[in-house]
């Protein structure tokens, strides 16, 4: 509420605009329509903005579900667990369940995370290049579709459950979730001809890692749609190939680093200017986090293909090589965290540090953008 709240909202002494085309430009209805127009409307809400809001959408529905889910746990783990009362487990269908709690699920980790990303990208690109987005409308577009894309995808969680429509495991687990290699990639090539029309670019903190975090989820992406396919599922399903090369590799590289890339961003601008006490540790951050960031989930994905489940204990060492050299690459991760925040607490001093926690003493109503004339 808050999220959409803010979109239509209008600071005092501004002009109203109509809040349908504020939530229409949001949406990207807006840039749907534009498709089927002589003339292009002009975009009222800026893109990154629009990302916010149809990432929101995905929150919201998934919090209903996961809350529905969670509640009906809780039934049954105070009722049969603790009050010993005799509840009957086919009160509620097993695969219905499991459908409605990957779908909800799903919309964080198919449709909110590209969105947020995908928004987060364009923002960065344009902060780095001080260029206008490269096929803005497109962009906006695909942003839409990446949304809707994701209410129906769930079903590839679902591939080897037996009982499981096989109508919904090509379509909503195969077709429907090949279509976000469509929607990445469409964000992949829409920040990197930004970029590259911006040329020459300086290879700054912020755009290292954003091209760090662009590799991550070229990577991630990619071998989530190989185990999204009936074949491939019998053989990676439930394997350290899944939570390695897939999520490891999307969560560790691809968002993290471009998470790191906002940071370095925004802290010229949070502190005023203060200057980053050290670009050689920088450049060791970055590639300590991008080598062991891959690394691990190459290793994982190999012990994956060799066999290993996930949540299973080996107690004969069967798969030792491949888990040492995946915990080297998560120590170097860990190393490199450790060198950012070192780096970061070095370069505004502990006297700033203690600073963040203390209250602020500037006035927000001198932050507001004034009007303009």
């Amino acid at each position: 509420y808050n999220i959409f709240k803010t979109i239509v909202y209008t600071p005092a002494g501004w002009e109203k605009q109509p809040s349908v085309e504020l939530l229409k430009s949001a949406l990207g209805l807006t840039a749907i329509a534009n498709f089927f127009r002589k003339k292009e409307t002009k975009h009222l809400v800026p893109l990154p903005i629009a990302a916010i809001a149809r990432g929101t959408i995905d929150v919201g529905l998934n919090a209903i579900v996961i809350m529905t889910a969670g509640v009906l746990i809780l039934i049954y783990f105070v009722g049969s667990g603790l009050m010993g009362l005799s509840l009957d487990h086919t009160w509620v269908d097993a695969l219905l369940y499991k459908n409605i709690f990957w779908w909800g699920l799903d919309l964080v980790a198919d449709g909110l995370v590209l969105v947020f990303v995908a928004g987060t990208w364009y923002l960065l690109a344009m902060i780095i290049s001080g260029k206008d987005l490269y096929m803005q409308n497109i962009a906006r577009a695909a942003l839409f579709l990446e949304m809707v894309v994701s209410w129906t995808v769930w079903s590839h969680h679902l591939m080897s459950d037996q009982g499981q429509s096989n109508f919904l495991k090509v379509l909503s687990g195969e077709v429907v979730t090949a279509f976000e290699l469509i929607t990445q990639g469409i964000a992949v090539f829409i920040v990197l001809t930004t970029l590259y029309k911006a040329k020459p670019l300086k290879m700054t903190n912020e755009l290292k890692f954003l091209l760090g975090g662009i590799l991550g989820f070229m990577l991630a992406v990619p071998a989530g749609i190989i185990q999204a396919d009936l074949g491939m599922n019998r053989v990676l399903h439930n394997t350290q190939w899944i939570i390695g090369n897939h999520v490891n590799v999307a969560v560790l590289v691809g968002l993290t680093m471009t998470l790191y890339s906002a940071i370095y961003v925004l802290f010229p601008i949070l502190t005023n200017g203060v200057k980053l006490y050290s670009q050689k540790l920088a450049n060791l951050h970055f590639w300590l986090h991008l080598i062991g960031g891959i690394g691990m989930g190459a290793f994982m994905g190999m012990a994956g293909l060799d066999g290993m489940l996930r949540r299973t204990i080996y107690y004969n060492g069967e798969y030792n090589t491949y888990m040492v050299l995946s915990a080297l690459c998560g120590a170097m991760m860990m190393v490199a965290f450790v060198i950012f925040l070192y780096n970061i607490i070095m370069s505004i001093g502990l006297k700033g540090l203690f600073g963040i926690y203390t209250k602020s003493q500037i006035d927000t109503n001198s932050c507001l953008a004034q009007k303009k004339d």
